[in-house]
């Protein structure tokens, strides 16, 4: 199970980090409403990235 916690938590990593960076194109285009949309989305993935990270750790630690 550990496995596919870790896989998960990355998914949404790379998801928030896609996220980060649409953001970044928006706002360096002067389109900072979009800019913000894309930021909270960003936002939301890493707190999601965050919670399945915890999780895995928490698995691996059992693990051993």
């Amino acid at each position: 199970m550990a496995k596919e916690s870790h896989t998960k938590a990355a998914e949404h990593h790379e998801t928030a980090a896609k996220s980060h960076r649409t953001a970044a194109e928006h706002h360096s285009r002067g389109e900072h409403g979009k800019g913000l949309e894309e930021s909270s989305k960003a936002h939301g993935h890493s707190k999601t990235a965050h919670e399945h990270t915890e999780k895995a750790h928490g698995e691996s630690q059992r693990a051993k």
